[in-house]
């Protein structure tokens, strides 16, 4: 880890910012924590692409937060595959003091956050502690609606009293400045809006996402779950005619309704619009097993799981000089130390890279094997997986399989969003009103692995009908807080809006602990469950 020496801010030294601060615990734990948060805003689609950002203060009490050292994620970087060495720290006037080791290829070499002078400028005029910025779809599409608007306008919504000083009856303005073509060049307006809306925690930028501040790192995650639940609500009342801006949130006028394909109609039909008041958008989710769910268990036992056994070897060996691997060795290092500690069975020490590629390869396939006979979940034996069967899909060795009715289920799902509806506003027109129905999965293999066979089926590429994917870095499929988790990530106003399938009775008890809906799958070749346990079952998708 390379540093150069402190350097002053406002006359003040910080700590001298030696090395033993530099690796102290807070800075440590600061390193953690945006890491993890990436992770998750990753699943919430705020830094996908490498887009967005996150900066928090090293809290330390004994020093003034206009003093404290930052903490910024790189540039450039996919933002779910971060560790803690990756961050950088800087001063409190943005040198840096902590920078990242280079990375081989394919990785670009470290960069600090194109984001920088905006959070050091948030810092410096709002005394924040973190700063979010996020690419998150709903903040784009409200700058949108109207392209000559300059502000953000909500009121009378419950999530208001999330943002700070506001509460349900007020209303929330939020600044827009204009995207430029470089980051650093919005530096300036993003100061003027501040200075024009000083009670503002967040300013939106055209186009492009959302900066958003607070006090700490939980008031601006907050907030900024709060901003894109409003900013999400603002499109949904829109897509109604209504106007999120008053306080009835009554009809916006003249609206005008189109066509699934766009052309306007006005044709006399017997007025059913009475009957649109009470209609409420669907809100609701499916998330899916995979093994013994949308797919044969055989397909997993017997055509997946020999695949990455008998390919191991030639895997690990023909990419072991790969960044990939080389990282996917490190994991199962780790994972295997602390399987030789606990006394697990099948578990053998791996010789150092000095003992040579043929030995380490050699121990990594007997780990891997033993693994797989054991039928471990762990996240190492996952990873690695992913990328065997990646090949076996891009050469045409493997086709992923899923049973028949899933396809039909999924496309039915889609079409569940798309309502059209007959109404006066005043004169009578079609409205069509688009409330997705997310589909996600849940499995204990990796998110690559999931999306390599639902990419790759009979059927074609099914990812399309799917809103994204989970794995075991969310937690243990028989843990109550895993499901706790993804019902925070979907960002559900209730669990229980969302359905759960599952073939395994555990899995079933945890979600429906966290308060998550569940229903049990039944197929050929699914274990027995015990008696009396008290779930729905089904046989197919098609009577859901």
């Amino acid at each position: 880890m390379a540093t150069v020496p402190a350097v002053a801010a406002n006359g003040v030294k910080i700590g001298m910012a030696s090395q033993a601060y530099l690796e102290s615990k807070a800075v440590k734990d600061a390193r953690v924590l945006i890491s993890d948060l990436c992770r998750q805003f990753y699943t919430l689609g705020w830094v996908s692409g490498t887009g967005g950002s996150i900066t928090i203060k090293v809290h330390d009490d004994s020093i003034p937060k206009p003093h404290q050292l930052i903490v910024m994620s790189p540039s450039g970087v996919q933002k779910e595959r971060m560790v803690p060495e990756d961050m950088y720290v800087l001063s409190p006037d943005g040198s840096i003091l902590s920078q990242p080791s280079p990375k081989p290829y394919p990785h670009k070499p470290p960069k600090c956050s194109d984001c920088g002078p905006l959070f050091l400028k948030a810092y410096e005029m709002c005394n924040a502690g973190a700063v979010i910025h996020s690419h998150g779809i709903e903040s784009c599409l409200v700058t949108m609606i109207n392209p000559l608007s300059k502000e953000f306008r909500i009121t009378h919504m419950e999530m208001i009293k999330g943002i700070k000083g506001h509460g349900y009856y007020d209303e929330l303005v939020v600044p827009i400045i204009e995207n430029t073509a470089y980051e650093f060049e919005l530096t300036e307006s993003l100061a003027k809006a501040i200075e024009a809306y000083p009670k503002t925690t967040a300013v939106l930028v055209r186009n492009h996402g959302i900066y958003i501040w607070g006090d700490s790192w939980i008031s601006a995650k907050t907030q900024a779950e709060c901003y894109h639940y409003l900013f999400d609500a603002a499109i949904k009342l829109h897509q109604l005619g209504l106007d999120w801006s008053t306080p009835n949130h009554g009809p916006i006028r003249n609206v005008k309704g189109y066509l699934g394909n766009g052309a306007s109609a006005s044709i006399p039909v017997k007025a059913v619009a009475d009957e649109t008041h009470g209609i409420e958008p669907l809100r609701h989710c499916i998330v899916l097993d995979i093994e013994g769910t949308t797919t044969p268990i055989s397909f997993v036992s017997d055509v997946l799981f020999p695949y990455a056994r008998d390919n191991v070897g030639r895997h690990l060996s023909a990419t072991y000089d790969t960044a990939e691997t080389q990282d996917d060795i490190k994991l199962l290092r780790s994972q295997v130390q602390d399987d030789l500690d606990k006394g697990v069975v099948g578990a053998v020490p791996i010789p150092s890279d000095n003992a040579g590629k043929e030995e380490v390869v050699a121990a990594l396939v007997a780990n891997v094997e033993a693994m797989i006979r054991a039928d471990r979940k762990t996240t190492a034996l996952k990873q690695l997986q992913g990328r065997i069967w990646r090949t076996g899909f891009e050469n045409g060795e493997l086709e992923g399989v899923v049973f028949e009715d899933v396809p039909q289920a999924l496309e039915k799902w889609l079409a569940l969003g798309i309502k059209v509806f007959y109404v006066h506003f005043p004169s009578p027109h079609f409205l069509v009103f688009f409330f997705p129905f997310h589909v996600y999965i849940y499995s204990s293999g990796s998110r690559l692995a999931q999306r390599l066979l639902f990419g790759n089926t009979s059927y074609g590429d099914l990812r399309k009908y799917l809103s994204g994917f989970f794995d075991t870095a969310v937690g243990n499929k028989k843990e109550t807080h895993s499901y706790v988790e993804i019902s925070e990530s979907i960002g559900v106003d209730k669990p229980s809006e969302i359905l759960f399938i599952t073939d395994v009775y555990q899995e079933a008890v945890a979600a429906k602990a966290a308060g998550l809906e569940v229903m049990v799958s039944i197929r050929p070749g699914n274990g027995p469950l015990p008696e009396n346990h008290g779930f729905k079952t089904i046989k197919s998708f098609s009577g859901i």
